[in-house]
């Protein structure tokens, strides 16, 4: 018997692996890559040069899950939490980013948070 959930996990590794081979950030364009799960999303900026990580959001942390009480839906939330990561880089001057979907379709709430990066303005990718 096959066990669909590993699986799945699996090609989806399979295809993040295949997108890092390309994906490659840098000190002038870091590089943007964002975690899912069921039930959370986060996200953070990472120059892969230097091996560190600029600026981050998430949301289990309780800052930010204050601000999300009141958003209904997980997209809106992504889609708030683009904006959040989107003002932090804006503080650190980083303007361009690559980004790394972390082997997820680039729909849902991986576009949102992406979408919202952009909405505000600070980022372009």
């Amino acid at each position: 018997m096959r066990d669909w959930a590993k699986e799945k996990r699996e090609q989806r590794l399979r295809r993040h692996r295949r997108v890092r081979k390309r994906v490659m950030g840098s000190a002038e364009k870091p590089r943007m890559v964002v975690f899912r799960s069921n039930r959370h999303i986060g996200a953070q900026i990472i120059d892969d040069v230097q091996g560190i990580t600029l600026c981050s959001v998430t949301s289990t942390s309780h800052d930010v899950q204050k601000e999300l009480k009141d958003i209904k839906g997980k997209v809106a939330q992504s889609r708030h939490m683009g904006k959040l990561l989107a003002e932090q880089a804006r503080e650190k001057g980083i303007e361009r980013v690559v980004f790394d979907r972390g082997g997820h379709r680039y729909h849902g709430r991986i576009k949102a948070l992406g979408d919202g990066a952009r909405e505000s303005g600070a980022l372009s990718f």
